[in-house]
């Protein structure tokens, strides 16, 4: 099985006042000594891989450039990152590879770099089409930049794109969410991520709402009923528009969905690189078992080589991971499936835990297939609980 690969870019322009990713704005000081970390970090991928007792493989299907946004780097940085993938990893001719990028970072050599990359697929993270609303958070760009990124990707062969959008976002309405809506389905755009907006200690309007402070236009952010009924309007909208809904927040036009993205929700291989980077890779001598590890949230602590945190997973854990990130997908969890993997019995022990979600309306069933319904992925977070059989069967372990 190909490994997918993912490359943290952690460094913005802004901070985004709703961000609660591991990224900030540093010095381009820093950024040479990043990349020289990334690149000794994918040289050793295979001794890192063996002393975690993974199996590895080099053969590469997939890769994405995350963050952050990678676009802030130089495009020679950029080009060295790539230039040590292809010479570590065996890159399929039909890989999709992913660079993610903030509207209007792409300058005409950033987009020429990209294309001799060999990158197939950016994902532009617009969060809102509304001028004001992306500004209430701190985003830099205008709805006539986002265009012109299109225009200018496409011109340069670059066709698959993802447009990123936020419901709840602070002075979103229900009319402007529906302009936002429409604009991304008139792009055309092949793939459209649609994510409602996260209120938690991890990032500043989070940390406002809670407290119910003013700051960050806190007070003008949609309540939690207004934002899941704007999320429904944009799954009716994009469904009846044919960009079809596969995960809990993705849609995609027919043979568009996110290959990287579905390695992580079907539990298959993927290594990280750089600062809180993950990792999964099965178990040398063990397929029913993996490894989960990942690099420090720091810059800091990644630049100064702290190891990575090291995770076993279980046959139990795995079986649990099967569940609730199956059921992220719209095609639902397979029974049949999960029985071949882990036996008849595996599937029984959560018989009772099916049932208390069909009645409660938070799955259907069909056959022996189990998916979550329109209701259920509200409550998305409510059912995968559910699936958790214990709270203490992983320890994290200090590679």
């Amino acid at each position: 099985m190909s490994l997918g690969l993912y490359v943290s870019v952690p460094f913005c322009r802004t901070k985004c006042s709703y961000c609660n990713f591991a990224s900030d704005v540093f010095s381009r000081a820093v950024f040479e000594r990043y990349v020289e970390r990334v690149a000794a970090d994918l040289n050793c991928a295979g001794e890192t891989a063996a002393h975690m007792g993974c199996v590895f493989k080099n053969s590469v299907d997939s890769i994405f450039l995350g963050g952050g946004t990678p676009t802030m780097l130089d495009v020679t940085q950029l080009e060295r990152l790539f230039v040590m993938i292809s010479q570590k990893f065996s890159v399929q001719s039909d890989a999709e590879i992913t660079v993610e990028c903030a509207p209007g970072t792409l300058s005409p050599a950033m987009i020429e770099a990209l294309r001799r990359c060999r990158v197939n697929r950016v994902s532009l993270g617009v969060q809102s089409f509304v001028d004001v609303e992306a500004a209430s958070v701190g985003r830099l760009h205008q709805r006539a930049m986002v265009l012109d990124d299109f225009s200018r990707l496409r011109a340069a062969g670059i066709e698959n794109i993802n447009i990123d959008l936020i419901a709840g976002l602070p002075h979103q309405t229900a009319e402007s969410w529906r302009v936002s809506i429409a604009e991304a389905i008139a792009t055309g755009a092949p793939h459209i991520s649609v994510y409602m907006l996260e209120v938690d200690n991890d990032s500043r309007l989070g940390r406002e709402l809670i407290a119910g402070g003013p700051r960050y236009h806190a007070r003008y952010v949609p309540d939690e009923d207004v934002t899941a009924e704007l999320y429904e309007v944009a799954c009716e909208r994009m469904n009846a528009a044919g960009v079809r809904q596969y995960e809990i927040s993705n849609f995609a036009r027919e043979g568009h969905e996110s290959r990287h993205n579905l390695k992580y929700w079907t539990r298959q291989p993927y290594l990280g690189f750089g600062v809180d980077a993950h990792s999964m890779l099965i178990c040398a001598g063990n397929v029913r078992n993996a490894v989960r590890f990942s690099f420090p949230d720091s810059l800091e602590q990644y630049i100064a080589e702290t190891p990575p945190e090291k995770i076993l997973v279980s046959t139990e854990a795995a079986l649990e991971e099967t569940f609730f990130l199956g059921l992220r997908l719209t095609r639902g969890v397979n029974l049949k499936d999960v029985a071949a993997d882990f036996g008849e019995s595996a599937v029984r022990q959560f018989s009772d835990t099916i049932s208390e979600c069909v009645a409660l309306g938070l799955l259907e069933c069909e056959g022996r297939v189990i998916r979550l319904t329109r209701r259920g992925r509200l409550l998305s977070n409510e059912v995968f609980e559910k699936f958790i059989l214990t709270t203490d069967r992983i320890a994290p372990v200090l590679s």
